[in-house]
């Protein structure tokens, strides 16, 4: 943790020196939520992350990195970088104390940074209590305190110096919201934040700043006429009003969250990249800014799963339709476009220029986990999945103390991961992603149990007949498919586990025709109950296994991974004539540094050239490595080409970039008609 937290005079804060130990494992909080009883909610809910505890070699290592260094290190950068002296400095100003420096903050959203990563430690927090990490998280909570103002706004550029605020953020509260200003966006944050340390310790204290923001907000935006009808220019604000309303059971909340969705697009004056044209419901594509759509999409799952709105379920369904079938990216990002950071047309999935903002793919995450739990199907999670182990990891280092913001699938060398950003949304969005990884895993309805994802290690799940059960998992996945699970039910009786099987071991990519695989595999996923074989009657994506369950029951689970060819629909014109690798959930590229001469994107794939896989223990911290024959080509003046087989080596996409800059790929040349030799 950074050894110091700049403060006001009128409220000192001791030195706070924190260190994390590196072995401990952390997840989301779904928190103790205030709901009367029938309150409609979503109908699958999913395992509390301190129910799920990790022990495997891929995730626990990057969850214990993530808590031990990511963490700490973010903290730190925002302390090197004035954001935590924001909130000091408007401190003084509002407690008539003498501010020599009124400059505004680099972004009028700095503010956000602090709260993310304190989400994040948070979570830590609750899976493993640390007494030291709730002091730092004490410290930092009464530093942001001290900068609300007496009604509850919470705002530093206006609150430091009210005459000469950020540039973006107008003369007055509110009136720029709709376009620059992010006070509510700022709003949202500090709400997620507060739900997620008061469900992690008890304490109210950020939760009370919390409920006198989100009180404010309710007396000035409404229908009614003495309120203001504004519609949030970033939106999360929506998805954090409902993390509060489960907090508190304080319906205003809620009808807050539900009014700036309603409200959204309802006047001229919006545009597409603020998803505010026309009303939401209204709305067939993904479009505008990724980031803000994603959080727009994942806000009305929990509006609709909480008031039973079903225009909200159709229209996020049919804009997922579109999403996932013409603007995924096949590591899971989204957005195509630099200008806008936003998604481009049907098939506009451009290589070198993709932006993939890392936190796109974290809002499409929370995305694709609330359709999940609205319907209980797999084809979210399979989603979810693709970008969780591609999209979303490619954002941080290895070491954890450097991050990509925009995400290519192609690179001629010019990109390197950064120690942080002007505008750093995207590290603390890790933090507190990462931290909550263990959430995703399991589900259940009723006396349903679901197996989303896998990895070493066990879960207890209470059932609403008031079972315990505990499962155990032991896999090396994602590089192997084989996954035993062994049921412990504190007593006899009939439930139902579901067990996913990935649409990648269906011979389908995703979802949707936008990716294929170039030959379907013989080779299908097997399922067996205490040695014996069950048929793969699939619904919604699941194997379901109701039974009488005993304790020490086995399931036997096996994925086959070849190495499969992937090709996209050739309405995408960026990929036509060449060829993606998978293998299990994991997208490879081929990286310079493996490859003679430090050239890749001048490799041809044959389709004819078999590929083998294999792990290195040594590398990058162990990976598969798909390795083969490749050719390159070079023509002379003549423009005679003359094709060379050398050897090819493929690692996975998420590891990137770790060992300096160089040129990159994921999609390599299988035809001529996609070549493009240099000369010699």
């Amino acid at each position: 943790m950074p050894s110091v937290l700049h403060q006001s005079p009128a409220l000192p804060l001791p030195v706070a020196r924190l260190l994390l130990a590196a072995s401990l494992m952390f997840g989301p909080l779904t928190g103790p939520a205030r709901l009367a009883a029938g309150t409609p909610d979503y109908p699958v809910q999913p395992v509390a992350f301190t129910a799920v505890h990790l022990t495997d070699e891929f995730w626990a290592p990057r969850i214990a990195t993530n808590r031990a260094v990511t963490i700490p290190y973010a903290f730190q950068k925002c302390e090197e970088t004035g954001r935590m002296n924001n909130f000091a400095r408007a401190a003084h100003v509002l407690h008539g104390e003498t501010e020599t420096n009124l400059t505004a903050p680099g972004y009028p959203f700095d503010d956000t940074d602090p709260y993310k990563v304190l989400e994040g430690a948070s979570y830590a927090l609750a899976a493993q209590p640390d007494g030291q990490t709730a002091q730092y998280l004490d410290h930092l909570i009464a530093l942001i305190a001290s900068a609300q103002e007496p009604d509850g706004y919470l705002y530093t550029t206006r609150s430091l110096n009210p005459q000469h605020p950020h540039r973006w953020s107008g003369p007055t509260r509110w009136v720029k919201e709709q376009d620059l200003s992010h006070e509510l966006y700022n709003a949202g944050h500090l709400f997620e934040a507060a739900a997620a340390h008061y469900q992690a310790t008890g304490q109210t204290n950020l939760l009370n700043v919390a409920r006198r923001e989100a009180d404010l907000l309710v007396a000035t935006f409404g229908p009614g006429t003495n309120q203001l009808h504004y519609w949030p220019g970033h939106e999360i604000v929506e998805m954090g009003l409902v993390k509060l309303y489960r907090a508190t059971g304080n319906t205003n909340y809620l009808n807050l969250a539900k009014y700036y969705i309603d409200d959204r697009g309802s006047r001229p004056g919006g545009d597409d990249y603020h998803q505010s044209r026309i009303r939401p419901v209204d709305q067939t594509e993904a479009i505008g800014h990724a980031v803000r759509a994603g959080y727009l999409y994942s806000g009305m799952a929990d509006v609709a799963a909480l008031t039973g709105d079903q225009q909200y379920v159709h229209a996020i369904d049919t804009i997922w339709q579109n999403c996932v079938g013409t603007k995924l990216y096949l590591t899971g990002g989204i957005g195509s476009r630099s200008s806008g950071e936003a998604f481009g047309v049907n098939y506009e999935l451009p290589n070198r220029t993709a932006y993939c903002e890392t936190c796109a793919a974290v809002g499409n995450d929370y995305w694709n986990q609330r359709l999940f739990l609205l319907h209980g199907d797999a084809r979210y999670v399979d989603v979810l999945e693709r970008a969780l182990y591609n999209g979303i990891l490619s954002g941080v280092s290895l070491d954890g103390t450097k991050f990509f913001y925009p995400n290519p699938l192609e690179s001629a060398g010019d990109q390197a991961r950064s120690p942080w950003f002007g505008c750093a949304c995207c590290p603390g969005n890790i933090t507190r992603f990462i931290a909550s990884v263990p959430g995703y895993f399991y589900a259940q309805a009723g006396d349903n149990i679901y197996v989303n994802l896998f990895a070493t290690g066990t879960a207890e799940i209470r059932l609403a007949r008031g079972t315990t059960v505990k499962i155990q998992q032991q896999t090396q996945y994602p590089w192997d498919g084989r996954v035993q699970m062994t049921v412990q039910p504190d007593q006899a009786g009939p439930f139902t586990i579901r067990v996913r099987i990935p649409g990648w071991a269906q011979n389908q990519p995703v979802p949707s025709d936008l990716y294929a695989f170039q030959t379907p595999t013989r080779e299908t996923a097997t399922l067996r109950v205490n040695g014996h074989r069950v048929s793969l009657k699939l619904g919604h994506g699941y194997v379901a296994l109701p039974r009488q369950w005993h304790p020490g029951d086995r399931l036997d689970l096996n994925l086959p991974m070849p190495v499969r060819r992937v090709i996209a629909n050739d309405q995408v014109a960026a990929d036509r004539h060449r060829v993606a690798l998978q293998r299990g959930p994991i997208v490879f590229c081929a990286e310079g540094t493996d490859n003679p001469q430090g050239r890749v994107r001048n490799l041809l794939l044959p389709d004819e050239q078999p590929l083998t896989a294999s792990f290195d223990q040594n590398l990058l911290n162990g990976v598969e490595v798909i390795t083969g024959q490749a050719a390159t080509l070079s023509t002379n003046a003549q423009d005679h080409a003359t094709p060379s087989l050398q050897p090819f080596t493929a690692i996975p996409y998420y590891a990137w970039a770790n060992r300096g800059k160089g040129e990159m790929t994921v999609w390599l040349a299988n035809s001529p008609a996609a070549f493009d030799p240099p000369k010699k």
